[in-house]
Formats: structure tokens, C-alpha cells, sequence
């Protein structure tokens, strides 16, 4: 298939959305990380933009074609890559999720298996020939996602894992599924859920139950919960300013840079801030959705709507973790959160986009 025929046909809309958040994000890094360790994790977070946005370039020259004709390859890899990191893969906070790299950097495949869940998902329903999914079809699929979900999951990394979720809810929601399906998920989902209370460890629960009562213990599960929901009220209308969060100055709040990010910046930065930034990410969501729409494909089509979704979660989860509406998982901001490989796996997905997008007019 011919490559795409100008430049111009690229989305730089939604390169400049996303350049955008990130340019937020390392501002909000640099802030938070003022007089702590932290305080040169914002020039990496650079190297990482960087590298993310050479990626998103060669991502978008090789025709998405190629990449869906690659699944079989890219899922093993997937699957191989999950099982040496479970074997030799860095230890932290015992957890094994990371490979080290020479450098001093970790990789974490869990983040990139997103990217390989999406193509999966998108050959798979493009190969079907049906109007909806039959049931078979949705149990193979399930399980496709399935493996490499339970492997996150194991070690251990919750989080992660429930990322794969949105992927394949969106793909059999585009898929069509029957109703009598929907209802026996449903049924099988209100089994299932309470009993998978005894498969999680112990730190699993508790965050669960914070959430529920964060001042059960205040000064333990509860205290990063109760943390953010003061950073978050601190900022007012107009926010304390750059550098000036006393929750963030003083390291009342954890982890500012990480998984905390967005409490940060809203007291910095206040009410108005926070709105700017949902609303830019509400421009990229409709970007992505807008490249869908206009896919020459239902293989493209699946694509964006898929990563739409994922990046949609993390929103969702992120920013209701820091006001107390979701449990502490773990799951990054998109964009804004510190991390490599986080920051290098949205680009690659945003890139994917663009390729769909490229390709609209190629016969």
C-alpha cells in the first residue's frame, strides 16, 4: 500500500494537543521536584518526549497493514518478553515489573503490551465476517487477553492489568454483541467480581478498603488519599502558583511527579488550571475519535477507537484516584506523569493514530 502522500495530511492537531499536555507535565515535574531527590527528573522527562516523539514519526511510516499482517509475531514477542521480566526482571517493591537497560533505565513491557492488545483486538474483529460476535468468538478473544493480563497481573501489578480491560470492552462493543451475551457477562461479572476479593494480596485490599474509609488509617493506606483531596483544595480558584504548593513544597503529598501529578498541579495552578488541562485532554479524546470516524478501515477504525478508550480510562481512573472516587492503583496521567516507558507507549499509540489518519485517502 502506498505510504501517505503529504506532510500536511498529518494530524498536527493532535501532535500539538499532546505536546501541549507534556509541555504542562514537565513544568508540574519540575515544580514538585524543587529541593527533593526528584529534582532532575525533568530533564529525563524531556529525553523521554523526545525519544516519544521519534517514535511517533516512524510509527507513522509504516503502513498499519503491515503492523495488523504482524500480530502473530508482535503477541509472542509480547508474551516472551512478560515471562523473562517474571524470571530476571527487576524487584522493586516486590514487584517485578521492569528489565534494566543499559543506562540505568527500566523497561517495562506491561506498557507496551497495550499497543501490541490494540493491533490484536483490531485483526482479530477485522478477520470476523458476522454482523455480531458469536459467543465462541468472544470466549477466543477473551482469552487472547486474557494471558497477558493475568501475567501483569502476577507480578504483581493490578494496575497495569486493568488497562487491557477498556481495550477489548471497546473492540466487542464496535464488534456488536447480542443482547443475551450482555446479560450473562453481566450476571457472570456480579459472580465473579466479590470472589476475586480472595485472590488479591493483601496491599490490593487495602486500597480497597481506603477507598471505601480513607480515615480508617489516616497515617498509613488513608494518608496519600487524604493528602491529595487537601493539595486539590489548597489550589482555589487560581491556584498558589509554580513552586508555591505547600503540600508539595513540604512533601505532605506523595509521589507529586508520578501518580499524584494532577493534585499537584491543581494546587499550583487551582480551578482554572485543572480545567484547562481536562479540557485539552477532551480535544485529544475528540481527535482520536475524529481519525475513527474518517478511517479508510475497520481495522483503523478499531485502532483509534481502542486507544481512545485506553487513554479515556487512564483519565477517568488517574483523576479519580487523586479526588478519592476511584481506589490507588498506580495508573499514570497520560502525558503528564513521570515515566519512560509510560511516556514512550502514548506516543506510539498516538503515532498509530496519525498512521490511520495518513492512509484516509489511499486506495
Amino acid at each position: 500500500m502506498a505510504s501517505y502522500r503529504s506532510i500536511r495530511d498529518f494530524d498536527w492537531g493532535l501532535l500539538l494537543i499532546a505536546i501541549m499536555l507534556c509541555a504542562v507535565g514537565v513544568l508540574q515535574i519540575f515544580s514538585a521536584g524543587q529541593g527533593t531527590k526528584w529534582q532532575n527528573l525533568w530533564w529525563k522527562q524531556i529525553i523521554f518526549i523526545c525519544v516519544g516523539l521519534a517514535l511517533f514519526w516512524i510509527i507513522s511510516s509504516i503502513d498499519y497493514h503491515t503492523l495488523l499482517g504482524q500480530v502473530p509475531i508482535l503477541y509472542g514477542a509480547t508474551i516472551v518478553l512478560l515471562i523473562v521480566t517474571a524470571l530476571f526482571g527487576v524487584k522493586v517493591f516486590e514487584s517485578r515489573r521492569w528489565i534494566a537497560l543499559p543506562g540505568g533505565f527500566l523497561f517495562q513491557i506491561s506498557e507496551f503490551a497495550k499497543l501490541v492488545i490494540v493491533l490484536v483486538v483490531a485483526r482479530f474483529l477485522t478477520e470476523l465476517r458476522a454482523e455480531s460476535m458469536h459467543w465462541k468468538d468472544l470466549v477466543k478473544l477473551c482469552g487472547i487477553v486474557g494471558l497477558p493480563m493475568l501475567m501483569v497481573m502476577r507480578q504483581p501489578d493490578l494496575g497495569t492489568s486493568t488497562t487491557y480491560i477498556p481495550i477489548l470492552v471497546m473492540g466487542v462493543f464496535l464488534a456488536g454483541l447480542r443482547w443475551q451475551y450482555t446479560v450473562l457477562i453481566a450476571v457472570l461479572a456480579l459472580v465473579l467480581i466479590p470472589s476475586s476479593w480472595f485472590l488479591l494480596k493483601d496491599y490490593q485490599k487495602s486500597r480497597i478498603q481506603t477507598f471505601l474509609d480513607p480515615t480508617r488509617d489516616p497515617k498509613g493506606d488513608g494518608y496519600q488519599v487524604i493528602q491529595s483531596k487537601i493539595a486539590i483544595g489548597n489550589g482555589g480558584m487560581w491556584g498558589r502558583g509554580v513552586t508555591r504548593g505547600t503540600q508539595t513544597r513540604y512533601q505532605f503529598l506523595p509521589v507529586p511527579h508520578t501518580d499524584f501529578v494532577f493534585a499537584a498541579f491543581a494546587e499550583e495552578h487551582g480551578f482554572v488550571g485543572v480545567v484547562f488541562v481536562l479540557g485539552l485532554y477532551f480535544l485529544l479524546l475528540m481527535q482520536l475519535v475524529q481519525n475513527a470516524q474518517t478511517a479508510p478501515d475497520r481495522g483503523g477504525m478499531y485502532i483509534c477507537m481502542c486507544i481512545a478508550s485506553t487513554l479515556l480510562f487512564h483519565l477517568l481512573v488517574n483523576v479519580g484516584m487523586v479526588v478519592g472516587k476511584m481506589p490507588v492503583t498506580g495508573i499514570p496521567l497520560p502525558l503528564m506523569s513521570n515515566g519512560g516507558s509510560g511516556m514512550l507507549c502514548i506516543f506510539l499509540m498516538l503515532g498509530l493514530v496519525n498512521n490511520v489518519r495518513l492512509r484516509r485517502f489511499v486506495n
